[in-house]
């Protein structure tokens, strides 16, 4: 608890005395955030592009269509969210890219910057395009709402005593990199991710139910996405998606009250 209360305590001093909180695009929470756009995605490219180098595509043809597609509806429902909130500046340097990537994990992350990346194991679960845009709406959502970067800073914070990435990565790099994997789930050597907080997957659910309604796809659907995650709990080798993603009746009867407003946005694009 002593831990907790420093790391809010400092978190705002931060913020006070270095200007290190930003508003979060979109929902206007502010967020700690001491690492600017450009050096977040240099990075997020170069680590991308690593991980597509050790890890295979899928050669499904139709699969990989399918998962292109329901990007690129999100990608640009997304821009036209953005463009109609007087936000495109936060999107210019975004250099999207959607994958299906071999592995039996029930998993699909998003990096800074737009790089999607889907796992053959999650398809079964998703079932349909609706379903995919669920999961595909929600992780980009976590990567436009800048919520890495809040994870890294938290990282740097905490771990790192305050100090700048490009600092960081001089004097530190090892164990800068190793942050990295952990925020962003990259690396297998380190085994597990840093979790996101019950806010921060609250505002995913959100942005992404609205994004994927403005892509023309039912936000009902989630409901019953996530109740098939919820099932998956009771495996022998639950999805890793549920190591950082909770999938409970909280989260269930939190997007239920989330409908309705999702649902003015799926009638305009109809």
């Amino acid at each position: 608890m002593k831990t907790k209360i420093f790391y809010i305590l400092t978190a705002i001093l931060f913020c006070i005395f270095f200007s290190a909180c930003t508003k979060v695009p979109l929902t206007g929470r502010s967020q700690l955030n001491m690492i600017s756009d450009q050096t977040i995605l240099s990075m997020s490219y170069q680590q991308y592009d690593q991980f597509m180098q050790k890890n295979k595509l899928s050669t499904n043809a139709e699969e990989t269509q399918r998962v292109r597609r329901v990007g690129q509806r999100i990608q640009k429902a997304v821009e036209r969210y953005f463009s109609d909130n007087s936000m495109s500046s936060e999107l210019q340097d975004y250099k999207w890219e959607f994958n299906l990537v071999e592995s039996d994990q029930v998993n699909a992350f998003c990096m800074p910057g737009g790089k999607v990346v889907v796992y053959t194991g999650l398809l079964q679960v998703a079932k349909d395009e609706n379903g995919l845009a669920v999961v595909m709406g929600h992780e980009i959502a976590h990567a436009v709402a800048k919520h890495g970067n809040e994870r890294m800073s938290q990282g740097l914070l905490v771990q790192m005593g305050g100090i700048a990435l490009d600092v960081a990565m001089a004097n530190q790099p090892g164990r800068t990199r190793q942050l990295w994997m952990m925020t962003y789930g990259l690396g297998a050597e380190v085994g597990y991710m840093l979790p996101f907080s019950r806010l921060h997957e609250r505002e995913a659910d959100y942005l992404g139910l609205i994004f994927m309604s403005l892509a023309g796809y039912d936000p009902n659907g989630a409901i019953d996405f996530w109740k098939r995650m919820a099932s998956k709990k009771g495996d022998k080798n639950p999805p890793e998606f549920l190591s950082t993603h909770p999938s409970d009746q909280t989260r269930i009867d939190s997007i239920k009250e989330m409908i309705p407003e999702a649902m003015t946005y799926y009638r305009k694009s109809r």
